[in-house]
């Protein structure tokens, strides 16, 4: 459900920092929007510098409280929480597409939302920006993945358009956002584009660093998109109460 399945995508067992370009003070306080089953949270907890404090939410109720069984027990400063926010697959009887994150005001050095932006539609990830920047730190960096293309290439879209999808029934699938869209959109935030990975396959996640926008913060340019060409398919979610544990 949440992607790569292999024992090393759940393993840190060198204790080396999650992301080597951040300082070891930018890991004291985490947030993890969309924590899903703790991939993140267990990469984390085998860090030798580990969190004082870690906050890991997402939609899906049974990977939530398999967190706060399994991992919750092994590390008390790492806490989970259920966001109940409409999914199709996921998380069908929500009602809410959007809700506020369960935490303080610039409470977190480090935001983390891995393959979360690249599943919201624009209104929800408009939001989520807005509360990413609400609860950074003055001081933190929000790192995001999001999947991106070029709306000068596409003619027939109106100015209000700034997104395509793949799939017809579940949206969610992947969501693709114009990248001068996320500009404009997360400087209507207060965030700046400080840092970018391109994808290693050609139109795939590009890493993306934000923060606060400020006058010895300088964004940058988007490079070009140069990766070899590749196949990366997204999971089919079943649409199946019973099979996502609901």
């Amino acid at each position: 459900m949440v992607g790569p399945m292999d024992t090393i995508h759940f393993e840190n067992s060198t204790g080396n920092l999650l992301y080597d370009f951040l300082s070891p003070e930018t890991y004291r306080n985490i947030f993890d929007f969309g924590c899903g089953c703790g991939r993140l949270a267990r990469q984390l907890m085998q860090q030798h510098v580990q969190p004082e404090r870690y906050v890991g939410i997402d939609i899906h109720k049974g990977m939530i409280k398999w967190c706060q069984n399994n991992l919750s027990s092994h590390a008390p400063q790492f806490t989970f929480s259920h966001h109940n926010v409409f999914n199709l697959s996921l998380n069908p009887d929500a009602k809410a597409q959007t809700d506020a994150f369960p935490v303080g005001n610039s409470a977190f050095n480090l935001i983390i939302a891995h393959s979360i932006f690249t599943h919201l539609k624009e209104q929800q990830t408009a939001y989520y920006l807005q509360e990413a920047s609400r609860i950074l730190a003055p001081d933190g960096i929000l790192i995001s993945t999001w999947f991106l293309f070029d709306k000068t290439f596409f003619p027939m879209m109106q100015e209000s358009q700034n997104t395509l999808f793949i799939n017809d029934i579940d949206v969610s699938n992947a969501v693709i956002y114009d990248k001068n869209w996320l500009i404009h959109t997360a400087a209507s935030a207060g965030l700046s584009i400080t840092s970018i990975q391109k994808p290693f396959i050609q139109g795939f996640q590009w890493q993306i660093c934000m923060r606060h926008t400020t006058d010895t913060v300088h964004a940058v340019a988007f490079p070009h998109d140069d990766a070899a060409q590749g196949i990366n398919r997204p999971p089919m979610m079943p649409i199946n109460p019973e099979r996502i544990g609901l």
